[in-house]
């Protein structure tokens, strides 16, 4: 249990656990399968996201501009299977290509001219953006395929609620499971993993060690962006239309859900366990604040003051541990003289 503690996802996981218990006093019908499906489904988007973010974050780097690259890939990714039609593979994959490209290119701007990365993806966001609005006049898209439509309704397992409509485990959420396996092997159980933690731990020293920081670097942009390029056709499958606008604007969202879940600003901190709480946690206040009938302009406001005490604990617990380190220091220091 000591173990457990020494955590912050311990702490988080007890808040989201107690939150859950509140929302569900009130209102029976949030601690639901049906609900819970329904929120793995929904937040698919978020979390797909807040995965990619989370390997920037841990290489010490920041990106602003990953939902405009949602965007674009998005859109083109729609425009190309009204045109020439195709299937779900080839719509993905033409949404993480674009992606992945845009992305790479964020990282080698980054890396090639050491732009400070939330001064170099703030510019691309706008570059990115603003051409799409550009070239589209911000036309919305109404008319996808129905292939593409009826996909969104596969479900892996399905049940029936008391008035016979069926809910169950849909394919979006599976394709978010995929997503977390892949960042759990990358990060504890590659080379690649453990460099993307030197990188953020310290530069320096990874470059001594011998890590290729243009490969880790460029590498965990251009995963953002294939992970943006993904969370884009995901969002085109839950709403069923692709608008230039409706994803900008939902960055500090993510980024907000990622920090919560433990990642550090600073780099060479952060899990994929704690990425999904964060993820999570966010999910239910919105959910539990919509069945409480809570006004949603105190979203905001409990957002703010829930990342304000998750991130004050665990600074408090770094620095506890931190003064713990220096004791024991000194007093080795001591005996040894």
């Amino acid at each position: 249990m000591k173990k457990l503690l020494k955590y912050h996802e311990t702490y988080l996981l007890i808040i989201i656990v107690l939150l859950s218990i509140v929302i569900t006093t009130k209102n029976a019908n949030f601690f639901t399968a049906e609900n819970m499906f329904d929120l793995l489904k929904s937040n698919s988007f978020v979390g797909i996201m807040a995965i990619g973010v989370l390997l920037v974050l841990i290489s010490g780097g920041i990106d602003i501009s990953f939902a405009a690259i949602a965007t674009v890939s998005e859109y083109i990714m729609a425009v190309t299977i009204i045109r020439i039609g195709g299937s779900v593979l080839s719509a993905i994959a033409i949404a993480v290509l674009i992606g992945t490209l845009l992305g790479f290119l964020n990282g080698y701007l980054i890396y090639k001219f050491r732009i400070p990365p939330i001064i170099a993806t703030i510019a691309t966001m706008n570059i990115y953006y603003g051409s799409l609005m550009v070239i589209t006049g911000g036309k919305w898209i109404y008319s996808l395929p129905d292939w593409f439509r009826s996909f969104a309704e596969i479900r892996l397992l399905t049940f029936l609620n008391s008035n016979g409509n069926p809910y169950g485990l849909s394919v979006i959420t599976v394709i978010w499971f995929l997503v977390i396996i892949v960042a759990v092997v990358i990060l504890r159980f590659t080379i690649l993993g453990r460099s993307i933690y030197a990188l953020g731990g310290n530069r320096n020293s990874a470059v001594r060690v011998g890590f290729n920081v243009f490969l880790t670097e460029t590498f965990v942009y251009s995963f953002l962006g294939f992970m943006a390029g993904l969370a884009g056709v995901v969002q085109a499958l839950l709403v069923q239309a692709v608008a230039p606008n409706s994803i900008v604007g939902k960055e500090l969202d993510v980024i907000a859900a990622v920090v919560l879940g433990g990642a550090s600003l600073s780099g060479g901190k952060g899990s994929v366990p704690g990425a999904i709480l964060g993820v999570a946690l966010l999910a239910i206040l919105k959910n539990g604040m919509t069945m409480m009938a809570v006004p949603a302009v105190w979203y905001e406001f409990f957002v703010g003051a829930v990342i304000l005490v998750s991130i004050g604990f665990s600074s408090y617990q770094d620095k506890k541990k931190s003064n713990n380190t220096a004791i024991i220091d000194v007093k080795e220091q001591e005996s040894l003289c």
